[in-house]
């Protein structure tokens, strides 16, 4: 029986376990879930917390990108996700804990924060999911759930022009991963996961894309994720581009 992987839509860590099952060759079903409703859902099925990606294989449930890459690799070695030698392998789980912990909140605060401001690009997150009602219905009735889960994640003026101040560094910390070969070998492995698909959801966005693209972490992101369904029109006012955004 193939696993099954519950996500949400234009989730960029379940976008992170989507990748990992297939570069591990590992046969799952995906089934997707409406953002903000998904949280008393994911409980129904058995899992001890609310969050996405939720995988269930071989009678095992597992939560969050990390315990995933780590539970993949002990059900199934080969194309390993982390470096047999110590040393490395310290360097891409710290690599990974970062892009967890520090990165991967930029991109779902500021996703939330501009479709509330600009709710237009909520179709196109839609594209190839299977919510169970049209995806025209599912765009137009967004609204209150958009609203939900910029509360939930706390995606406010403040907290999104801090995180557009902070912006640039991250962006820098990729490109050195980069160059120091934790991440962008030729095998990805779980740091290259867990960082690209943030950056992916980064390049969503018309105020973004520019300034990621040209750079080391842009090109490793559409090496690695090129599909990424998602559109972010331009939404930041003049005032709220910070020097990393100039033109």
């Amino acid at each position: 029986m193939p696993a099954k992987l519950y996500v949400t839509p234009g989730s960029h860590p379940s976008m992170t376990a989507r990748l990992m099952l297939e570069h591990k060759g590992i046969e799952y079903r995906r089934i997707d879930l409406i953002a903000a409703l998904h949280k008393p859902l994911v409980r129904v099925f058995g899992f001890s917390r609310t969050t996405v990606p939720a995988l269930k294989i071989d009678d095992r449930r597992i939560q969050g990108s990390r315990d995933i890459s780590r539970a993949l690799e002990d059900l199934s070695p080969g194309r390993p996700l982390f470096p047999a030698d110590a040393q490395r392998r310290a360097a891409v789980e710290d690599a990974e804990r970062w892009g967890d912990e520090v990165l991967q909140p930029v991109p779902r605060r500021l996703s939330w924060w501009a479709l509330k401001r600009n709710s237009s690009g909520v179709r196109s997150f839609l594209e190839g999911a299977k919510l169970g009602l049209p995806i025209g219905l599912a765009a137009r009735t967004a609204g209150p759930l958009i609203w939900a889960s910029a509360r939930l994640n706390k995606a406010d003026d403040a907290a999104v022009h801090a995180d557009l101040a902070a912006l640039g560094g991250m962006l820098d910390e990729v490109d050195r991963l980069i160059g120091e070969g934790v991440i962008g070998g030729d095998v990805p492995n779980a740091a290259d996961f867990q960082i690209v698909t943030s950056v992916r959801l980064l390049m969503c966005f018309d105020d973004l894309r520019a300034i990621i693209e040209p750079r080391p972490a842009g090109a490793l992101a559409m090496r690695i994720c090129p599909d990424f369904p998602g559109h972010v029109p331009t939404v930041l006012e003049p005032s709220e581009r910070p020097a990393v955004l100039a033109s």
